[in-house]
C-alpha cells in the first residue's frame, strides 16, 4: 500500500475526529437552511472516521473512496457559505476561503486516484 494512501486516511481521520471533539466550531460554518446542524456536524465526522478507515482495507476502499468524494461534494455549499458569510468565515482571510474550495478539487482527484 503506499505511503500516500494513510496520508489521505489520516487526513479523514483526523477531520472526523475534530468534528466530533469540536462540533460547535463546524456547526457555525453551516447555512442557516440545513436543518439538525449537530446532529449532521457528528453524523459527517462519524462518516469521514469510518471512511478514513475504510479506505485502507482493500475490501472496503471502493466505497469508501466514493463516500469521501461525496462528502466533498456536499460539503461545497459550506465552503461557499463561509466565503460569502463574514460570521461563517471564521475570519480567515478571503484568500484562505478560496484556496480551501480549490482543495476540495484537489482531494477529490487525490481520492479517485485510488479507484
Amino acid at each position: 500500500m503506499n505511503w500516500h494512501l494513510y496520508i489521505l486516511s489520516g487526513v479523514f481521520i483526523l477531520a472526523g475526529i475534530f468534528h466530533l471533539i469540536k462540533p460547535k466550531a463546524f456547526m457555525r460554518i453551516m447555512p442557516l437552511y440545513i436543518p439538525y446542524h449537530r446532529q449532521l456536524v457528528y453524523l459527517s465526522g462519524i462518516a469521514e472516521i469510518l471512511a478514513g478507515i475504510g479506505i485502507l482495507f482493500i475490501q472496503t476502499r471502493s466505497f469508501s473512496i466514493w463516500a469521501i468524494i461525496g462528502m466533498l461534494l456536499v460539503f461545497f455549499p459550506v465552503h461557499i457559505h463561509m466565503l460569502v458569510n463574514k460570521k461563517a468565515s471564521l475570519n480567515l482571510p478571503k484568500s484562505v476561503l478560496i484556496f480551501r474550495i480549490f482543495l476540495q478539487f484537489g482531494l477529490i482527484y487525490w481520492a479517485h486516484s485510488y479507484l
